[in-house]
């Protein structure tokens, strides 16, 4: 038998630039990837060789193998100073895999059912509507990240787990630090360090009295079955919890406002007719996939994939960005169509490992289009476009910052909402 002759050629680098002027497409290199041979083996920013995986069908399938783990954090690879062999930590809902990973999933998924969710709905619109009101309140142009976006699922996830919102300035600060792919392991271990201490005190004083809160109720859950949860694993879930819970949804409720903005047709579509905020919010999480390096795994038996044959040690890399703007599935995909019915996307991952509180963003960025755009339908760019700053060295992509303005003239004042309340 003849064997194959071992590539000599480099390996081109894992795609992590951004096409210049297209901020809201996937880093240039994806559509070489799709085009290509499936999987297609590249070097990344960690130093360790991985293939990728960026067709829909094949990143649905790989994600729910299991014969791939989630050992290690969900982008390391574009990290240049991760630890691959950095120990699991037991109450890590990421990175466990198997029986430990559904029995943690197991413990928190009534607290994110669409029941569950529906109820915090009023609470979220009246958040929403607070901060419109402060924003309609102000003199002048607004950054929409700091007054609306970050507020908004910051303390809808604080009053969900139980978390002080006056420690926001601190846990934002920690989280953007630990989310960086430029930080070193000794920023990364002492960030951590801190935010473990802060939750470690929070668990406690839960253990100590429940309140009617999740950290409280998963707590007396875990008593109940009878295998309590050690300080260490709820400060794991409890940390997890805090950052993707506001993290990725702020970032989304920015970006996809300038990304409506820049598309003003799709966006009067959506003034026009505000029943279609579900089916936009769909649409703009594909478009977007702001978990812009994909997920990281790590491969522990031999996986057959296309011509390939992806070997046990070896690291694979699922493109959810490439997958959601592959054509087979989504006709034009580099083009926003808030009709479009993209419930199917990988926004959210896939298989095991999908996101715990998809059902929570969903409603939360879908209550933020209804509302905005209504209530403030002049809002505009404050600055030229030019000037924005985007998230190109972030695990959860975005805009750091988002001036607008409007016309005092054509927004609707608290009297109107209130109308419009009572008469709804």
């Amino acid at each position: 038998m003849t064997e194959t002759p071992a590539r000599t050629e480099p390996l081109a680098d894992f795609p992590v630039t951004r096409p210049s002027g297209c901020p809201f497409d996937p880093a240039t290199g994806y559509a070489d990837l799709l085009a290509g041979e499936q999987p297609a083996k590249v070097s990344t920013p960690l130093g360790v060789d991985v293939w990728v995986v960026s067709r829909y069908a094949e990143v649905r399938e790989v994600l729910s193998d299991p014969r791939l783990s989630s050992r290690s954090a969900p982008s390391a690879h574009a990290v240049p100073e991760a630890d691959l062999e950095r120990e699991v930590e037991s109450g890590s809902i990421l990175q466990n895999d198997g029986a430990r990973h559904a029995h943690l999933r197991r413990l928190l998924t009534s607290e994110f059912t669409v029941k569950r969710v529906q109820a915090l709905r009023p609470r979220i619109v009246d958040l929403i509507e607070q901060h419109l009101d402060a924003m309609l309140a102000s003199d002048g142009p607004v950054d929409l990240v700091e007054q609306f976006a970050l507020p908004i699922p910051s303390l809808v996830i604080c009053e969900l787990l139980g978390v002080p919102y006056s420690d926001r300035d601190q846990f934002q600060r920690w989280s953007a630090l630990l989310l960086a792919v430029n930080r070193t392991q000794q920023e990364m271990q002492a960030t951590s360090e801190q935010l473990q201490e802060y939750m470690a005190r929070l668990v406690m004083a839960k253990q100590a009295e429940r309140t009617d809160d999740l950290l409280s109720r998963l707590i007396t859950r875990a008593e109940d079955q009878g295998a309590p949860l050690t300080v260490p694993e709820l400060v794991s879930i409890g940390n997890t919890l805090l950052i993707a819970g506001h993290e990725t949804t702020a970032n989304m409720i920015a970006l996809s406002t300038l990304a409506l903005l820049r598309n003003p047709e799709q966006l009067q579509q959506l003034r026009d007719n505000p029943e279609l905020a579900p089916t936009a919010v769909e649409e703009m999480l594909r478009y977007l996939s702001v978990v812009q390096f994909g997920l990281f795994r790590h491969v522990l038996e031999d996986l057959p994939i296309g011509a390939e044959t992806v070997k046990a040690g070896e690291y694979l890399v699922a493109a959810l960005s490439a997958g959601n703007r592959d054509e087979s599935v989504f006709p034009d995909p580099d083009r926003i169509d808030l009709t479009r019915k993209a419930s199917t996307h990988l926004a959210f991952g896939f298989g095991p490992h999908q996101c715990l509180g998809q059902q929570l963003a969903r409603v939360e960025l879908a209550e933020v289009y209804t509302r905005l755009f209504r209530r403030i339908p002049t809002l505009r760019l404050a600055v030229p476009f030019e000037q924005l700053r985007f998230k190109h060295d972030a695990l959860v992509y975005g805009v750091t910052a988002l001036p607008v303005t409007w016309d005092r003239d054509g927004a609707e004042g608290e009297r109107d909402r209130a109308e419009d309340a009572e008469a709804s």
